[in-house]
């Protein structure tokens, strides 16, 4: 799969390339429209200048080469030069990067450049929150489809960054049967046959539903906003079957309703996966400026 590290396989590759200036394209053309009209009047097209991209908090980094390459699309001629790694803990004060070259292509890039490294360094150190909550126990975080639109692979990359896992990047990676699936299918007796080469998933909402999602022996098996005595119990059975069946091998996925606040104990109750919407969709973004020398 091309983008690991998800549930199932290890390997934390970055963004890819063609995909990523893509998206820097985008966000350039959004945002400078016919072009910087006051940089433009104030000025000189000659100046040349050196400024930092200092951290203004603390927070786990990602997102720096993106920055660079947004510098480097408005200006290939500017020189930038990292003063950090990604995935370093960073404190206050500290100056990430020294950019140098022309002003004028420094304050076109500057507003991109930084919106995407305090967005990624922010679902970096959201993520990195929740392993450290969990850092006794197995217990792999995971994301959810519940990204930006047309900035999902850079925020699932940060999620591997801060040391979390990918669900799918899209709907054509793995089954995932849901509750409206199910309603529309009319249950679970209709399950479709799967083509080779697929994982499945089934969601359930309570420990019937669990019972019959376990049947198919699914690779995963959601369980959505169930209680954690529930999940507990859903685990013991699972494990039942673990001992009796040597070829099963089904993982169990709580999601729904956890926070930061209660992680911990849906960890504590053994299941393989916890995934976590608010780590993209609910994005604090770090202070990051750009100030010239």
């Amino acid at each position: 799969m091309a983008y690991a590290k998800n549930f199932m396989c290890e390997g934390k590759p970055g963004i890819p390339p063609q995909e990523l200036r893509a998206v820097i394209k985008r966000a350039l053309k959004e945002d400078i429209g016919r072009g910087d009209i006051t940089t433009r009047a104030t000025i000189a097209g000659s100046i040349l200048i050196r400024a930092e991209i200092i951290a203004k908090e603390s927070f786990l980094l990602c997102g720096l080469e993106v920055a660079a390459q947004v510098f480097k699309t408005v200006d290939p001629g500017l020189k930038f030069q990292a003063g950090a790694r990604e995935g370093a803990r960073i404190p206050r004060g500290k100056v990430l990067a020294v950019i140098s070259g022309k002003a004028a292509s420094i304050l076109t890039a500057e507003r991109v450049a930084l919106n995407f490294l305090s967005l990624l360094s922010g679902v970096a150190t959201k993520t990195s929150r929740f392993v450290h909550k969990i850092a006794p126990f197995k217990t792999r975080i995971a994301d959810t489809r519940k990204t930006l639109a047309g900035l999902r692979s850079l925020q699932k990359y940060a999620v591997r960054v801060g040391s979390g896992y990918n669900h799918r990047m899209c709907l054509d990676e793995m089954y995932l049967i849901k509750d409206n699936h199910l309603k529309i299918m009319g249950g679970y007796a209709k399950l479709p046959p799967v083509p080779k080469g697929y994982k499945v998933e089934i969601e359930a909402q309570d420990l019937k539903e669990f019972a019959r999602a376990l049947s198919f022996k699914p690779d995963i098996i959601m369980l959505d906003n169930m209680n954690i005595p529930d999940i507990k119990k859903a685990v013991k059975t699972r494990n039942k079957l673990l001992v009796n069946c040597r070829s099963c091998r089904t993982w169990l996925e709580a999601s729904g309703g956890i926070n930061l606040g209660n992680v911990k104990k849906y960890a504590a109750t053994g299941v393989e996966i916890i995934s976590i919407g608010e780590l993209t969709d609910s994005i604090e973004s770090v202070d990051v400026s750009l100030e010239v020398l």
